[in-house]
């Protein structure tokens, strides 16, 4: 295949080549922080997200192993998916969605990771049951308590689970957070360590939420010591984004 000009500048001559290089690594680190804390490396998943990386390149990524893509724009992963139809994906949501656009979700994603309101979930409930299919969903919840943040109060966070059983095509893996951004451990971890507590009750509520969706490139390792077992990890696989991350997150505090 050959790149676009803009696309051989931003990612190489040999991206493919690359991208095993990167991947291989971001294996090795998940597999260095299970070992500290004693966790089977099978126990962590690793999810590449693709924002921004154009369909030409993820047919590379995907010619080096990669299967499953998540990506935080619904509209971006509907133009991806339809330029790859030829090839077996997984996509996956993760970014927040508003209700008008479940009919998209449903016909695109095998998992999504942003489910924070029960008008949402009463939505996908009933197009998921027109489709005749279910869905992997994780909860989100905010624990950073940024008001930048979608997700749910980690006081709302039980009660919601309970009310999920109303909604028999949702089918509850875990929870999701996004962590503080910042290089302070000290500040990322707390937000971690309240979203396994919140899974630890939360089993007891519903035996299916004993997934932790948490961490990406800036702290996947540190999440897979606070139990992670989803990491989302897109920058560290594909290289850094064509502009700054102030650009994708221009309302929250930035390291």
């Amino acid at each position: 295949m050959t790149l676009s000009p803009e696309n051989l500048e931003r990612f190489g001559a040999d991206p493919r080549e690359r991208f095993a290089a990167n991947l291989a690594l971001v294996h090795r680190r998940i597999a260095a922080a299970c070992e500290q804390v004693g966790r089977p490396i099978e126990s962590v998943r690793l999810l590449p997200i693709t924002k921004t990386v154009p369909a030409e390149i993820l047919r590379l990524a995907w010619a080096a192993g990669v299967t499953d893509f998540g990506e935080n724009k619904l509209q971006e992963a509907r133009d991806k998916a339809e330029a790859m139809a030829d090839l077996s994906m997984r996509w996956h949501v993760v970014g927040h969605l508003q209700s008008n656009k479940v009919k998209y979700l449903t016909r695109l994603a095998d998992e999504f990771h942003a489910l924070d309101s029960l008008k949402l979930a009463e939505v996908l409930d009933k197009r998921l049951e027109t489709d005749g299919r279910d869905m992997k969903v994780y909860v989100q919840v905010n624990t950073s308590g940024e008001e930048s943040k979608f997700g749910l109060h980690p006081d709302d966070a039980l009660d919601f689970i309970e009310r999920l059983e109303a909604f028999p095509r949702l089918k509850p893996q875990g929870l999701m957070t996004l962590a503080i951004f910042s290089d302070d451990a000290d500040r990322v971890r707390p937000c971690f360590t309240l979203l396994r507590s919140l899974r630890d009750k939360a089993e007891r509520i519903d035996a299916r939420i004993t997934g932790l969706s948490m961490g990406m490139t800036g702290d996947y390792e540190l999440a897979v010591r606070e139990g992670a077992t989803v990491v989302r990890v897109g920058q560290a696989i594909f290289g850094a984004r064509a502009l700054p991350d102030s650009h994708y997150r221009p309302h929250e505090p930035h390291a």
